[in-house]
């Protein structure tokens, strides 16, 4: 079975197609905005223009509108090719790529909204120990850390810490999805947004 994976939940934008577990082709770009104009022609590169049985999206944390791009790609995509569409968190598979040359429990640290970082740890399986927080840099400081620490922040949380800790700088690589533990893949395609929406509804008059 095929599989095209698609991740566009950070300031990285890629895209993979895969075999079984063998990666057959995939592209990586680090963009920062930009990502509506540039992931589907990336999809297009791919051989039979990505076209596979399954697809993996991205479901965040991340950029509100990276996350969004992404979902609709692969809804759309996915309707077009009557294909299963799967989500996967972020983070687990920024964990998993750090596992993948250090097999050991890690703590991902990712950049945030409003000057937060998403934080969350994963045990020796590649699975959540925790749930995911939205936290300032202080408060991540203060909590309790693995000694392996993977992300976009990486090094500048571990610049806050007190002992010594290995940081690994890490943005999320459709490429890297074999490594993904497949029990965190999930038909629940809601977005992972990782902290409440800047704008709320007004409620109703006294």
């Amino acid at each position: 079975m095929r599989t095209l994976v698609i991740e566009s939940a950070t300031e990285a934008c890629s895209a993979a197609l895969f075999e079984g577990g063998a990666l057959l082709a995939g592209h990586s770009e680090v963009i920062g905005r930009g990502h509506a104009e540039r992931l589907v022609p990336m999809i297009a590169q791919l051989p039979d223009k990505g076209r596979a049985e399954r697809i993996a999206v991205s479901l965040g944390p991340g950029s509100f509108t990276g996350v969004r791009i992404g979902l609709a790609a692969a809804r759309a995509l996915g309707l077009a090719w009557n294909s299963e569409v799967v989500g996967y968190p972020t983070l687990a598979l920024v964990a998993a790529m750090a596992r993948a040359s250090n097999p050991e429990p890690v703590t991902v640290c990712m950049t945030g909204g409003h000057g937060e970082w998403f934080v969350q740890d994963f045990g020796t399986g590649g699975l959540p120990e925790i749930s995911l927080a939205s936290l300032r840099p202080e408060e991540a400081a203060r909590r309790t850390t693995r000694r392996l620490v993977a992300g976009s922040q990486a090094e500048a949380l571990c610049a806050l810490l007190p002992s010594e800790h290995l940081a690994i700088q890490l943005l999320p690589d459709a490429r890297q999805f074999q490594s993904l533990p497949e029990a965190l893949l999930t038909a629940d395609l809601s977005p992972l947004y990782g902290r409440p929406p800047d704008a709320r509804l007004p409620g109703p008059t006294p």
